[in-house]
């Protein structure tokens, strides 16, 4: 095991967790499809406990990918984490407003009411996915920082930190590129198609899949429209390359010839698409077929994986800085010590065996249906 295989070893690790982390995004989005597919208060409540079935998934894989960039490449945690503090504060907090959301909303003495809690569940469900999709693609768009080794060695320097973000806004200017809007917007559709597929397979409740089908076709193609507009701009832009000896330069059509170079993940992005489609075509257009979610859910993970190793595989900077283009970070500047990576690596061995309890309790979780008599239980949400 060599110094560069484990850079690219724990990079498609941590590329594996961010797209599992936005297959489980369908939490959110069937909470914010939450009023259009339940309509009744009794609707409502069958969607808030079908998710509330999953969200500690999506929760744990969120900690899980920022730990694992932590371990992997701190450079990354700190100049990401440490300086577009504002952004990430915004999705830690819309996330804690789920999980008190759905502990609190039936609990007594809630004298904010269940449906302001509800508000909070579809409030996350928006903004959740569209911030997440936001900071995805700052690995493409760049971001707004310094990179300033040289502080930790100077005696001189009153200000020893590596990475400062160059403006005031910490991470919220990026929402002022309109590629970024447009990539969390199709994360957002996204995570609604992905919800509504889930909820249809899960609830067993013949009102709310005759709405999902048509609640389904409403965002599969606002979700299609800004996922392709953003895929041909990227293949179209200049990308961050870099030398072997670390310099970073502008390269035509970068991520394209990253595809081509790479033919491996093409056929990876080019099956996850179809999956997708083929998981929303058939739902469409079959009224008894309720598991789309399986195909487009595996889909979507093969197609995130496919766009994040792109990202930073092939001699590509992975979070490239917009104030000064040397500052950004690539697989080689950015990780731990070969030590670190190396038993880390022994580590990860054990993540196929998490892996299997996962699935059982899924299966376990999931073994029966969800009805109206079991929301009318003492754990029901």
């Amino acid at each position: 095991m060599t110094y560069e295989f484990l850079q690219h070893y724990w990079c498609f690790v941590v590329a594996l967790l961010g797209a599992l982390l936005v297959f489980l995004l369908f939490v959110q989005g069937a909470n914010s499809c939450l009023r259009s597919l339940g309509w009744t208060e009794e609707g409502k409540r069958l969607v808030i406990n079908s998710t509330g079935r999953k969200w500690e998934f999506t929760f744990t894989t969120l900690v899980t990918f920022g730990g694992a960039f932590f371990a992997s490449y701190p450079l990354f945690y700190s100049t990401s984490f440490g300086g577009a503090y504002w952004l990430w504060m915004l999705i830690l907090f819309t996330f804690v407003l789920q999980a008190v959301s759905y502990e609190f909303q039936n609990k007594l003495g809630n004298f904010l009411g269940p449906r302001t809690f509800q508000f909070f569940l579809v409030l996350n469900g928006l903004l959740g996915p569209l911030l997440l999709g936001g900071a995805v693609a700052t690995f493409f768009e760049g971001s707004n920082f310094i990179i300033a080794k040289d502080n930790m060695i100077d005696a001189n320097s009153f200000t020893p930190i590596i990475s400062r973000w160059a403006n005031a806004s910490h991470g919220l200017d990026a929402l002022l590129n309109p590629w970024v809007l447009v990539f969390g917007l199709a994360v957002m559709f996204l995570a609604r198609v992905l919800g509504i597929l889930y909820v249809m397979n899960n609830v067993n409740d013949e009102d709310i899949r005759s709405r999902g089908s048509v609640r389904l076709l409403g965002n599969a193609i606002p979700f299609l429209f800004f996922f392709v507009g953003y895929l041909i701009h990227l293949m179209l832009k200049d990308g961050y390359a870099y030398t072997d000896e670390g310099v970073i330069y502008m390269e035509p059509y970068k991520y394209l010839n990253n595809l081509l170079d790479m033919w491996y993940l093409l056929i990876i992005l080019l099956i996850g698409v179809v999956l997708v489609l083929f998981g929303i075509g058939k739902t469409i257009t079959s009224k008894n077929y309720n598991g789309g979610i399986w195909p487009a859910g595996i889909g979507t993970v093969l197609t995130v994986l496919a766009l994040l190793l792109c990202s930073a595989w092939n001699h590509t900077a992975y979070y490239p800085s917009t104030a000064d283009l040397q500052s950004s970070l690539t697989m080689q500047n950015s990780c731990s010590s070969e030590f670190t990576l190396r038993t880390m690596f022994y580590v990860s061995l054990l993540v196929p065996f998490v892996l299997a309890y996962i699935v059982y309790a899924w299966r376990a979780i999931d073994k029966k249906k969800l009805d109206k008599e079991e929301i009318k239980t003492d754990h029901a949400y």
